[in-house]
């Protein structure tokens, strides 16, 4: 009987202490008492422009048509009636090419690889004052803004982001979050610059200065992938870690109740 107990409470521990050092490794952001990140130590993320973004730029006057020459429009068939066909100018978009240039109406090809949103903005307004009499209203908007997210996510998937800013955790949002197999201390942020190199960053979402992280925001095309655990790698096949601890402390039992009864 004496060695059934101690079987018992050694399989007992083993399974406290497993489950201690499992949930250190769960939690997100955990030393997020220590991390304070006073107004204006980290800049606001801009999102910038990169070769084969897709882009809507409109140009806004108060006499509509003398920014018509400015805006890229293509005709587009909007309803279609017994014998007649109806169409109305629908905005183009520009794709930026490999030389970060795209070619405007008017003013021709624009250098604007590496700018944010508001100096492609004042690029664009800066050039158009010799051609109209009031300053205009350029709005440019990123259409195809999409982060990747892979592996040990519920949803796994391509999400487009519409106002083109997103960090690491609300990507992981988008995702579903993590499963129970993702290792939280080894996420890997693959990145393509505007000249083509590729940079793989490992993350750690435990740690709260993750949001000092010049990673933390994500930049278009990105993509994260959540590496398995070894339980998941070495078990694909079984449901979770706890089955196989139930496993386990039901084989130690049983041998534990074998011993007791031989050596009765």
């Amino acid at each position: 009987m004496k060695l059934y107990k101690a079987v018992c409470m050694l399989t007992l521990s083993a399974l406290l202490v497993s489950g201690c050092t499992s949930y250190k490794k769960v939690p997100y952001l955990q030393n997020s008492q220590e991390v304070e990140v006073a107004a204006g130590e980290i800049p606001l993320y801009d999102a910038k422009i990169m070769p084969k973004d897709l882009l809507t730029i409109t140009v806004s006057t108060t006499d509509p048509q003398a920014s018509v020459p400015f805006n890229l429009t293509v005709q587009s068939a909007v309803s279609q009636a017994s014998t007649s066909l109806t169409t109305q100018p629908v905005l183009q978009q520009y794709l930026v090419d490999n030389q970060g240039e795209i070619d405007f109406p008017v003013l021709g090809r624009l250098k604007i690889s590496g700018l944010t949103k508001n100096k492609c903005e004042a690029l664009i307004r800066e050039k158009l004052v010799p051609y109209l009499k009031e300053t205009p209203i350029v709005n440019v908007r990123m259409v195809n803004y999409k982060i990747s997210v892979l592996g040990e996510v519920n949803h796994p998937g391509t999400f487009t982001v519409s106002n083109e800013k997103v960090n690491v955790l609300e990507a992981l949002a988008m995702a579903g979050d993590m499963t129970v197999y993702g290792v939280r201390d080894n996420v890997k942020l693959v990145r393509e610059n505007a000249n083509g190199e590729r940079l793989i960053q490992t993350l750690n979402l435990n740690d709260a200065d993750l949001v000092r992280s010049p990673y933390f925001y994500l930049q278009q095309n990105d993509i994260l992938y959540v590496s398995p655990n070894k339980t998941k790698a070495r078990n694909s096949d079984i449901g979770n870690s706890t089955t196989l601890w139930i496993s386990a402390t039901s084989i130690l039992v049983s041998i534990a109740s074998l011993l007791v009864t031989v050596f009765k």
